[in-house]
């Protein structure tokens, strides 16, 4: 028989073209030469002209069929010498291999096939597959139709003598070659292959195949996952309970996804029951579960850790360890919590511990279990790599930590406000009575400056949390930074120079001036402190135009044209450790007294409220840059009208002002003030009160100036409603809050202002002034 002449491994020279020949082709060839013999005789009987037709038709049948014939014998002549070539390199191939036709029968095997299959001659690859996996036809089928399409196809399948990979190549159109190749042969799975039940698992959970192992576990063939573990679904790397043929048994469970829905489910029973399980739980049999699984005794010494465990936590057995040498961080003693574990009425719980021999911020999730041995009472730990999740917690944590800062720093700033504004307002009032050559004056003159500072600070801290007051405009940035270079120079000292570039073709921005060029005076210092007072601070301004997304510092910068800011200093540099909490309040790098810890904290805050983005580069003993980028806009620059300076001689004594203010000090500098500057001030400390003095319609109010946090009724509600009877009276709100804290707040008020605290005599009396010029 021809296929058996081809298995023979023998040399090449033993292989028969013959066998390479397609019998669809021979038939085809065959039909051929009939229908144009059969033509020719009837072209003997028939008429002259219709037997010359019939001969003619004959010829070119049998004409077709004798080239088909030559064709189809020089292209299995061809395929011969193919597969004569190829078989002196598959003969000493280790593993078995096999080619085949398109029917799947077998035309060649080589020497390791043949001590593979020893039992006769193999007709079909189904044959060669039938001892070690049941019902193969399917899964040659499909490895079949991609190799056909795609040139090759592989699958990893598990037999009843192990893991097996199944390999074929298109060895032309009508042939192929499988390749059978033994995978994880090593010793230890050579020991315990066939120790670690696992189940083959299809669609809707019927079960597929189970190795003997499982057999011998479940003491039956079931058809489904539930009968096995009945308690579904199954989690990769946890424990659950499996029934055996002695009764539940607690296991250790691992899945593995194949191809068209398929997983493998692996096994480890660990307890059976509530009694001792029998035999010890072995290092061979855990080196099979990718999982990191350490054995240990009650006071935490390793007494084995498989493969997976030696790569996460990077030892090596070779020594005596402890856990408690190797992580940290639930709390207590490594040694306390795995003494709680081994109680019985404990639950266990898994803890996130950090390894020490990393040298970084390298942490793993520990799940224990007790397990029952011969030798006594052990844990199972079962770990994996969760420093991907400790990130994202600390993440979050410092996100609401800065939420937290900032809502605190917002609330200390009204407080602090309420505070500078009597103090400066105060101040104020004592300084218009007095001249220069008064003794007290230089005194006053101080308070007022340090109330200015502090006022500052606040500011500072306003800005950290975003709740600043901003007052943006378009800015041209060349012109800005062209007035600030002289201050900016002043600033850095003698021994160091600020060197501006600004693209000439610069585009403008929208950004509150002010807070602007505090921002870059924040930037300009550090870096002269960078530096040690020497060298050069360059500021560079071009536009950039992204044009794609772009992601950086867990930031997405969307499309669009902006301005790129950059300040650049050859300083000291900043420690990659440190550089991502530069922009945290309150952490600075500078020695006691030299420094708040809130200038870069100030700098985020602006350009976040101003709609930016700032990002840092730095380098150790090279120096930093700080990106700034805002949004380019294309409106023009509008010019500022100059406000009329009003009349106090004809406005004083003409107004009425309700001030409602529940802070005693700043009512009583407020009310002051402005009955200086001409104004009937009628005072009330709460909403509810000024609501009671408006019910007298005799009394004639111009202006309501008032608080708008306040106990009770808060300033705009208590104005709507004063409002509806009063239509024709001026608004002008005042808080310690920045205007953004109650947006919207009061939109539908006509000819509001808004006078941000602290406030000085001046300011107050102005804007007031202003309401009666609307």
């Amino acid at each position: 028989m021809q296929s058996q002449e081809l298995q023979s491994g023998t040399p090449p020279s033993s292989i028969s073209a013959g066998g390479a020949v397609n019998p669809g082709n021979s038939w085809g060839v065959a039909l051929c030469a009939v229908l144009g013999g059969c033509f020719l005789l009837a072209a003997l009987i028939v008429s002259e002209d219709l037997g010359k037709q019939l001969a003619a038709f004959g010829f070119s049948l049998l004409g077709v069929s004798c080239f088909a014939t030559v064709g189809t014998a020089l292209y299995a002549q061809m395929r011969h010498r193919k597969l004569k070539r190829s078989a002196r390199i598959l003969k000493y191939d280790a593993a078995p291999t096999l080619v085949s036709d398109a029917l799947g029968r077998v035309h060649y095997v080589n020497e390791a096939g043949h001590k593979r299959f020893p039992n006769g001659p193999l007709l079909t690859v189904a044959d060669a597959l039938q001892e070690v996996f049941a019902k193969p036809a399917t899964l040659l089928m499909r490895l079949q139709a991609q190799a056909s399409q795609l040139g090759s196809a592989s699958e990893d399948v598990v037999t009843r003598r192990g893991h097996l990979r199944l390999t074929v190549h298109r060895f032309d159109k009508d042939s192929f070659l499988w390749r059978m190749e033994d995978v994880g042969a090593g010793p230890a799975r050579q020991r315990s292959g066939t120790g670690l039940p696992m189940l083959t698992i299809g669609r809707g959970n019927v079960i597929l195949f189970m190795n003997d192992a499982a057999r011998q576990f479940c003491g039956a063939r079931p058809r489904s996952l539930e009968r096995v573990f009945p308690e579904l679904p199954l989690e990769s790397g946890g424990f659950s309970l499996a029934l055996s043929s002695e009764g539940p048994r607690n296991c250790l469970v691992h899945m593995v996804d194949q191809t068209m829905g398929r997983r493998e489910v692996y096994f480890l029973p660990i307890l059976a029951g509530d009694r001792v399980a029998r035999g010890n739980v072995g290092d061979s049999a855990l080196d099979l579960l990718p999982l990191a699984i350490l054995r240990l005794d009650p006071v935490g010494q390793i007494l084995g850790a498989n493969e997976a465990a030696q790569t996460l936590l990077g030892i090596d057995m070779s020594e005596p360890r402890f856990l408690e040498d190797l992580l940290e961080g639930p709390g207590r003693p490594v040694r306390d919590w795995l003494k709680l574990s081994l109680d019985e009425g404990t639950t266990h719980q898994s803890e996130f511990l950090r390894v020490k021999q990393s040298g970084g911020d390298h942490f793993v999730q520990v799940s224990l279990t007790r397990v029952v041995q011969s030798d006594g009472r052990r844990l199972l730990a079962v770990l994996s790599d969760a420093t991907a999740i400790k990130t994202l917690e600390e993440q979050f944590a410092q996100s609401q930590k800065m939420q937290a800062i900032g809502e605190l720093a917002g609330g200390i700033a009204h407080d602090f406000n309420n505070l500078l504004t009597a103090i400066s307002g105060h101040c104020d009032l004592l300084m218009q009575h007095r001249d220069e050559g008064d003794g007290d004056f230089a005194d006053l003159v101080q308070i007022r400056q340090n109330a200015n500072r502090a006022a500052a600070l606040v500011g500072q801290l306003l800005a950290f949390s975003r709740k600043q007051t901003l007052r943006p405009e378009v800015l041209d940035l060349q012109e800005v930074l062209g007035d600030l270079g002289h201050l900016l120079n002043r600033l850095v000292g003698e021994k160091m120079q600020v060197v501006i570039d600004v693209d000439a073709m610069l585009s403008n921005m929208r950004a509150d001036r002010r807070q602007l060029e505090q921002v870059m005076m924040n930037l300009v210092v550090n870096a002269r402190d960078a530096m040690g007072g020497q060298g050069d601070v360059t500021i560079t301004a071009t536009n950039q135009m992204v044009v794609t997304p772009m992601k950086r510092d867990q930031v997405t910068v969307p499309i669009g044209e902006y301005l790129l800011v950059e300040v650049e200093d050859r300083g000291c540099g900043i420690a990659p450790e440190k550089l991502q909490k530069v922009f945290e309040p309150f952490y600075t790098t500078k020695r006691t007294g030299e420094g708040t810890g809130l200038g870069l904290a100030t700098v985020y805050g602006i350009v976040k409220q101003s709609g930016g983005y700032v990002f840092v580069d730095s380098v150790e003993g090279e120096g930093t840059r700080f990106s700034l980028m805002f949004p380019a806009v294309q409106e023009p620059i509008e010019a500022k009208p100059v406000p009329a300076r009003p009349n106090n001689a004809q406005i004083q004594g003409q107004g009425v002002v309700l001030l409602v203010e529940d802070e005693a000090p700043v009512r009583a500098f407020a009310s002051r003030a402005l009955r200086l500057s001409g104004f009937t001030v009628i005072e009330a400390a709460h909403a509810e009160e000024a609501l009671e003095i408006l019910k007298d319609p005799a009394l004639q109010v111009d202006v309501f100036l008032t608080d708008v946090i306040m106990p009770g009724l808060d300033g705009p509600t208590w104005v709507r409603q004063a409002l509806e009877e009063r239509p024709d009276v001026r608004v002008v709100f005042v808080s310690g809050y920045a205007e953004e804290a109650f947006d919207g707040g009061h939109d539908d008020i006509v000819q509001a202002q808004f006078l941000p605290k602290p406030f000085s005599l001046e300011a107050l009396t102005e804007t007031v002034q202003n309401q009666f010029l609307q």
